[in-house]
């Protein structure tokens, strides 16, 4: 994960989040007691409950990459798109859009924002579903980042929302795996943001951002077009549609690359 990635956790600190009575550090398994009770208040299944924590073990490392990516993002725009925006990207991209030019148009139709944006977005965060989405188990990720007492309300609440995966039949806990702080699927979706923008757009009663590529891009696009994505217009910095981006992520330069991205992919 690159540190433009943990902008969008670092950021969410700053969003309202609700209490919960589970108190972070001292013993780790009286902290996941205490979050298998918050679980079971909030709906979850003891069923649930008790396969994804039971047994769960704290993950140094996760701590560990934790605190090495802690700081402030040191490359310039032209540094960062040499590395994340080739010509090999740009031209699987420019397959993807037309590989998927019905569904894109569909996803546009609805939500109103361009296919271009939309693969450039896929293409960045997992390299259009074919690189890494994460090998790590969410729920011990969770737990972890939970424990630890720094941000332990916005994990918590991720937490809670990774068991609603699960319950709701998105996605079965062996697939409940991720990158360092619990982002899920093709486009990375922290579990708060699969809960409320994930869209089953593939029409089968689950929403699946792992394999369903109609799930995927949708929900990415129903993500923007929630945070205030306005149709046909300018998506580049100083516009409106780039304040919208800030929901998917908040530093500029990232924001900046989407829409560099989305113009070579446009053929601009």
């Amino acid at each position: 994960m690159s540190r433009l990635r943990l902008a969008i956790i670092l950021c969410a600190l700053t969003l309202s989040t609700p209490t919960f009575a589970a108190r972070c550090g001292g013993d780790f398994q009286t902290f996941v007691s205490a979050m298998a009770q918050e679980a079971q208040a909030a709906g979850i299944s003891r069923g649930v409950i008790d396969s994804a924590l039971n047994g769960v073990t704290q993950d140094p490392g996760v701590l560990a990459f934790d605190r090495r990516q802690r700081g402030t993002f040191n490359k310039t725009f032209e540094q960062y798109i040499a590395t994340r925006v080739g010509p090999g990207r740009i031209k699987t991209g420019q397959a993807m859009l037309q590989r998927h030019a019905s569904l894109l148009s569909r996803i546009e139709q609805r939500f109103g924002v361009p296919p271009q944006i939309i693969v450039a977005i896929w293409g960045l965060e997992s390299d259009f579903g074919k690189g890494d989405l994460g090998r790590m188990p969410v729920v011990r990720t969770l737990a972890t980042m939970a424990h630890d007492c720094r941000r332990t309300e916005l994990f918590q609440g991720e937490l809670l929302a990774a068991l609603k995966i699960v319950q709701r039949g998105d996605l079965p806990l062996r697939d409940l795996v991720g990158a360092y702080a619990g982002e899920l699927g093709q486009t990375q979706f922290l579990p708060s943001s699969y809960i409320k923008y994930g869209v089953d757009f593939d029409g089968n009663g689950h929403v699946d951002l792992r394999h369903s590529i109609p799930d995927v891009l949708a929900s990415t696009a129903n993500l923007l077009k929630t945070a205030g994505w306005r149709a046909g217009g300018d998506y580049h910095e100083g516009s409106a549609n780039f304040e919208a981006m800030r929901e998917w992520n908040r530093a500029t330069i990232y924001r900046k690359t989407i829409g560099y991205f989305a113009d070579r992919l446009a053929g601009r």
